[in-house]
């Protein structure tokens, strides 16, 4: 038996409930992966809400973990016994103790990074690869928008636009937020509570806009978002933590300069084997040149998930945010 957090129905951090639940060994291609650490994100609590459904009830929470491997399944030849690894999207679940996941969505873990780090980073880090490697390559001398820049993946996201030679630009919401941004590659913060940050962004770029928005508040930016944009720029909507985006006419991105609107996910960029290990050596490159960091922002017990969830969505977190088996 394993400890885990599961979800029976579909609700606030209350339906979250620390119980034990069976693991069988592991079926062919799979791994058990006995979890040093379990990142916590904003997903999470899609899923339990109901917004993004599960399959099935009852179910774990939870996409990412790190570890070691503790047994392999038949057929699994790229895995060994006590091997450090991490995982960005586990269907199965991954608050619990351990958890038995596909071999092909397993990464190893180089022994330089810590594994703490490598579960706060996982996906979060591979949302940050995918945005700036993939859906707009970000180059030197680019001037860029992203938005919450102080939370898990704009942290991330911001340093690494940073050191590929880009301006950042980067909304957040108070004071102590910018300067977390400005800490982690914004060489401009915008406190949107109390500004305009389509004024702002005018005024930084001389109205010229900016060739690519990276948005994930969704709802309460999106207009303001593709306001930002020069002529061919990109909005990439890649969440929604105020909202979903409610239906706008498609012919405002003709008369807004022809702009691109895309609405990403990780799953699809890291579909295929080949590019999850491309996308995890260049993240695990950029942590051990120093010029990324997890950012762990706060540390709980696997049975307080619920704690970690209020926190989350009452906004009381910055960085990444772990439950510790």
């Amino acid at each position: 038996m394993i400890r885990a957090i599961r979800i029976h129905e579909h609700g606030g951090p209350e339906v979250l409930r620390f119980e034990a639940v069976e693991l069988p060994m592991p079926a062919a291609g799979e791994v058990r992966v006995r979890h040093a650490a379990i990142g916590v994100n904003f997903i999470d609590t899609y899923h339990r809400t109901g917004l993004y459904p599960l399959p099935a009830l009852p179910a774990i929470l939870g996409r990412e973990a790190a570890g070691t491997v503790e047994a392999v399944g038949d057929g699994v030849v790229e895995f060994a016994v006590g091997q450090r690894v991490a995982y960005p999207m586990h269907p199965g679940g991954s608050y619990a103790d351990a958890a038995n996941v596909r071999a092909h969505a397993l990464v190893p873990v180089p022994d330089d990074v810590d594994l703490r780090a490598a579960a706060a980073m996982m996906l979060k880090g591979l949302t940050a690869w995918y945005l700036l490697r993939r859906t707009h390559r970000v180059g030197a001398g680019e001037t860029i928008l992203f938005h919450a820049a102080a939370g898990g993946v704009g942290r991330i996201a911001c340093a690494w636009a940073a050191h590929l030679g880009a301006t950042v630009l980067g909304t957040v919401g108070n004071d102590a937020k910018a300067e977390i941004a400005r800490a982690h590659g914004c060489a401009e913060t915008i406190v949107y509570t109390r500004e305009s940050f389509v004024e702002r962004v005018r005024a930084l770029t001389d109205g010229a806009g900016v060739p690519v928005v990276y948005d994930s508040v969704g709802r309460d930016t999106f207009d303001g978002s593709l306001a930002c944009l020069a002529p061919l720029g990109t909005l990439v909507s890649f969440g929604q933590s105020s909202g979903p985006v409610p239906p706008f006419d498609i012919l405002r991105l003709s008369t807004s300069g022809s702009l691109f609107l895309t609405r990403p996910t990780l799953a699809t960029h890291i579909a295929r084997r080949e590019d999850l290990l491309a996308g995890a050596a260049e993240l695990f490159d950029v942590v051990r040149s120093g010029a990324v960091h997890a950012d762990i922002g706060a540390e709980y017990p696997l049975r307080e998930a619920a704690t970690a969830h209020r926190d989350l969505e009452g906004r009381r977190t910055s960085g990444s945010v772990v439950l510790l088996p």
